[in-house]
């Protein structure tokens, strides 16, 4: 599978299967972690802008990218054991701060929930989890067998994917294009898209059950919390981030202005910028 641009990926063996990752810099720990469908390449930017102060890692959850399957369903608990167990694999042995975009997101509030000890903070970017409300896109995913029909890897659908990311049309690049087109083309890849799509939700939106439950037991936490959003964003509304600080008080939240799905790319040195303020402030 083709490179990520900037510095190659590695791998590392985690529960006995491969998992591949990106590791620099030097300093307290950050992990990265992606969105449903998505790969680490979604933090090359503030992979590489980081690494200049901390110890970076952005990892292909299992299934995605250049990681292989994990053998448990695809569930947000096995998801977030899967982050132990990758930190395990490196030796992250003190509190890492967490950055999650869109499932990145709900997977890093499950970890931060499950095992509040090992994370010193969470930055939520567009998560799932504070809303019913998604693209049709993804609920469609849990009609059968339209969900299957839906993820044949064509330029075309790459590409509507790529274009649905963004508000500014021109990050969705030939570049980024042709490697999502790649990712979907692997013999798993459409089986492990359609597992999370179908426990995340229905076709009638995100399930409130699992976001229920998450949020219950994110209210209690200590956890200092970063939550962002992109106001364009056509996968999960801004609306949500209202519900986010009513759910979350405590949290720290910013809206981008014309910005999409992944402020950390079209919004790259704004987030940056706030990433490392909030940081800063915590740590005073």
């Amino acid at each position: 599978m083709t490179a990520p641009t900037g510095r190659r990926p590695r791998h590392v063996t985690v529960q006995g299967r491969r998992v591949c990752h990106r590791v620099d810099g030097d300093g307290p720990p950050v992990l990265l972690l992606h969105g449903i469908g998505r790969s680490l390449r979604d933090f090359d930017d503030l992979h590489e802008r980081l690494a200049d102060d901390f110890r970076v890692h952005s990892v292909d959850l299992p299934g995605y990218g250049g990681s292989l399957p994990m053998a448990a369903p695809y569930t947000l608990p096995n998801l977030a054991g899967f982050v132990g167990h990758y930190l395990d694999a490196v030796g992250v042995d003190q509190p890492v701060r967490l950055v999650g975009n869109s499932l990145g997101g709900a997977v890093a509030m499950w970890f931060a929930a499950a095992e509040p000890d090992r994370v010193a903070s969470l930055a939520l970017v567009n998560p799932a989890g504070f809303g019913r409300e998604v693209t049709i896109a993804l609920r469609l995913l849990a009609l059968r067998p339209l969900g299957r029909l839906l993820l044949r890897p064509t330029r075309y659908a790459a590409r509507r994917a790529e274009l649905s990311l963004f508000h500014d049309p021109a990050f969705a690049t030939a570049e980024r294009i042709a490697y999502a087109l790649e990712v979907a083309r692997q013999p798993h890849a459409a089986r492990v898209m359609l597992e999370t799509a179908r426990h995340l939700g229905s076709f009638r939106g995100v399930s409130p059950h699992w976001r229920e439950e998450l949020l219950a037991r994110l209210e209690r936490l200590d956890v200092p919390t970063l939550v962002v959003w992109g106001d364009r964003d056509l996968i999960l509304p801004a609306t949500h981030l209202d519900a986010a600080r009513a759910r979350l008080p405590r949290a720290r939240t910013h809206l981008f202005t014309d910005c999409g799905h992944m402020p950390q790319i079209e919004c790259a040195e704004a987030f940056h910028r706030l990433l490392r303020d909030t940081w800063t402030a915590e740590a005073g």
